[in-house]
């Protein structure tokens, strides 16, 4: 019995002895968990930025759609890259509102963007300082430029919504519990509402769709900054009872911000407009939006008017043809390599 008793007695100190030695083991540094965060996101849903001209946010004009149903929806993803000063990095994808990842030890860049974008692509530098985000090159058949804009102008797609933030020199410790890593993310991308008004002749009209000149090619996804290499952006409208109207996203305008001009005094925005009336007949309307664009370097409203589609030409033919998207031509995606 005294023997039993004594096995008793042994195995209970053998319990609480390694019940200690587990809580000393983990609150040890080495047996600690590695160095590891928990992001915390959140995202800043503007579609334009006052930036000295019209405060659109105070003088919408009511016959406009609502201001707030062209804010940005919110990304399904989250891509969180962590860059050391060897050249190192690792990719985690996570949840858009934060997670838990794994860092470097020691000093950590953090590069943090949405990653449920089709059309962007990607360009990654080792130590993440000059990643940059740019939109698949697209072609238009019928697309030769305008009068107003930049000659030979990449022509590309609208960007994707993207969001983005970078921490630099982020020190990671080894604890147990993940430090808590706050980020909101700012947009990078921007929301032109364009506007092309008719004068007359809008009967006429079967299908429109538009370019817009002198945008920026690419952005820099640690600090916003617009490239100073343009490109014209290509897209659809639609129509409707004042003309036709498109809602674009862009980059916004070429090397903005910038502390030595707030935008570039040489760029040229030009607006186009490709009008297919119902007889099967093409109009191209271009127009100089410069003055505009200057104002608005980071989204914001472009109001064209005036537009005249001639009586004679549009009833020339009439009947004649059954227009459809095949007569219009359609646009041709340039493959990139992501």
């Amino acid at each position: 019995m005294r023997r039993y008793l004594s096995l008793i007695i042994l195995l209970l100190t053998l319990g609480v002895s390694s019940c200690e030695h587990k809580d000393l083991c983990y609150n040890h540094r080495d047996h600690a968990h590695r160095y590891h965060v928990n992001i915390v996101a959140d995202y800043r849903y503007d579609w334009e930025e006052y930036c000295g001209g019209i405060n659109w946010q105070e003088v919408w004009p009511e016959d406009y759609i609502p201001y707030d149903d062209l804010r940005p929806d919110a990304p399904s993803g989250l891509r969180v890259v962590n860059f050391n000063k060897e050249g190192g990095y690792n990719v985690h994808n996570i949840k858009p509102n934060g997670g838990v990842i794994m860092l470097y030890e020691g000093v950590n860049d953090l590069l943090f963007y949405n990653n449920d974008t089709e059309y962007i692509i990607f360009s990654r530098s080792s130590d993440g300082v000059t990643t940059r985000a740019t939109t698949r090159t697209r072609t238009r058949a019928t697309y030769f430029g305008s009068e107003f804009a930049t000659p030979n102008e990449v022509t590309v797609a609208p960007p994707d919504m993207l969001y983005a933030n970078f921490f630099e020199n982020y020190v990671a410790e080894r604890v147990v519990d993940p430090a808590e890593v706050k980020v909101t993310l700012q947009p990078l991308v921007f929301t032109y509402k364009i506007r092309y008004e008719f004068e007359s002749g809008l009967q006429y009209v079967s299908m429109v769709r538009g370019a817009l000149s002198g945008m920026a090619k690419e952005v820099l996804l640690n600090t916003g900054e617009t490239s100073e290499e343009t490109a014209t952006i290509l897209y659809d409208c639609e129509m409707t009872d004042y003309g036709a109207r498109a809602i674009i996203n862009s980059f916004g305008t070429p090397g903005y911000p910038n502390p030595n001009y707030p935008t570039r005094a040489d760029i040229k925005h030009a607006l186009n407009l490709e009008v297919m009336l119902r007889n099967g007949k093409m109009l191209t309307f271009d127009f100089d939006v410069t003055d505009q664009l200057r104002t608005q370097p980071h989204g914001g409203v472009i109001v064209v008017d005036g537009i005249v589609i001639d009586k004679q030409i549009a009833e020339e033919g009439s009947g004649a043809f059954d227009v459809g998207v095949d007569d219009w031509g359609d646009y041709e995606p340039v493959p990139l390599p992501i």
